[in-house]
């Protein structure tokens, strides 16, 4: 009987106290508000609704993007006529023709800049809220050590990457294009290759980051998960034994807790899901209809000038292609980190 109080004693203060309210997911940032779901029993019908949101909302940057593309194209027809007209291949008409198009990019460019800042300064908001609630909830579950892991490390890596988006990569973003429209204006050898370098460090800073990352979930989630799984059956085979008569009873209901809790953890874990995805998914097509654009933009121009004046829209391309790698390296890391908190003990 004296065994039976200081287990039952033990087992009071060890208890994690579970409630609707602490697993409770924070509110969506305005960014992504109005695309949320009312509802949401599933959630495959939840994403969709996001999607259609984002799709019809894309419309006004879609005409404005598609203005801006046109205007280069009609520089790049201007530049073609201007040769023909003087015969020659005069510099001074490609630097006319670099300016214009560079002028008529960086209209747009820094409204594109400033809205990849705001999307990964909210999701890095968005996720220091939802993730000590799924990690609450996941050790709720008995997944202490996982949850310590895997939201450490998304701590640890979010405000990493966040730090260098803002202050390194899109910084050298700036130095990307000064380089292409120097590169393209001058026709510098040098000014390429520095060019091509501030590419490769970009692509690789952002891959590097991802790599890691990823491979810390995955140890973290393999090892942690085990590790858990392993000290959630000794404690009900330990409570089983012990207890005398009603040992069976109370490891049974222990297991029913644990099973409601990782219910309450899932459905926190789909709003989580989604209330990311609603804040990220806007600024990313409205990127993503540049991008595309532009790539268009780049095979027509070289249909009309050839190969030399399709390179710099190419680059201003790729411009957009960084500012879709950076904003979703930072969604792709808090999804991943949602998925492993879902996927909860062993």
């Amino acid at each position: 009987m004296r065994k039976l109080i200081i287990l039952m004693m033990l087992l009071l203060f060890a208890t994690i106290p579970v409630s609707a309210l602490e697993f409770t997911a924070p509110e969506v940032p305005e960014i992504g508000e109005t695309l949320m779901p009312r509802s949401y029993d599933s959630f495959i019908e939840g994403l969709w609704h996001i999607l259609r949101g984002a799709l019809a909302a894309l419309q006004p940057g879609f005409y404005d993007a598609c203005c801006i593309c046109l205007s280069i194209v009609a520089v790049m027809l201007l530049g073609s006529f201007a040769r023909n007209i003087s015969q020659s291949q005069d510099g001074t008409v490609r630097l006319m023709e670099t300016l214009m198009t560079a002028i008529l990019f960086l209209k747009s460019s820094e409204t594109f800049m400033q809205l990849s800042r705001d999307v990964i300064y909210e999701l890095s908001s968005y996720g220091k809220l939802l993730l000590p609630v799924m990690a609450s909830s996941l050790a709720a579950q008995g997944g202490v050590t996982a949850a310590a892991g895997i939201y450490g490390g998304t701590l640890l890596f979010d405000n990493v990457l966040t730090a260098a988006v803002t202050d390194l990569l899109i910084p050298m973003v700036y130095v990307y294009i000064a380089l292409s429209v120097a590169g393209s204006a001058f026709d510098s050898e040098a000014l390429n290759e520095g060019k091509g370098f501030v590419k490769w460090l970009m692509t690789w800073t952002l891959k590097i980051m991802l790599y890691i990352f990823t491979g810390y979930i995955s140890i973290t989630g393999i090892v942690s998960g085990s590790a858990d799984a392993a000290a959630v059956k000794a404690v009900k085979i330990a409570i089983s034994g012990i207890v005398p008569v009603v040992g069976n009873i109370i490891s049974d209901a222990s297991e029913s807790i644990l099973v409601s809790a990782g219910l309450m953890k899932n459905t926190v874990g789909i709003y989580g899901f989604l209330a990311v995805t609603a804040v990220w998914i806007g600024p990313f097509l409205q990127i993503g209809t540049q991008y595309i654009l532009l790539k268009l933009t780049a095979a027509v121009s070289s249909v009309i000038t050839g190969k030399n004046g399709s390179v710099l829209v190419r680059d201003l391309s790729g411009v957009m292609g960084f500012l879709l790698a950076m904003t979703g390296a930072v969604c792709l890391m808090l999804l991943i980190s949602i998925v492993c908190f879902m996927k909860g003990v062993g």
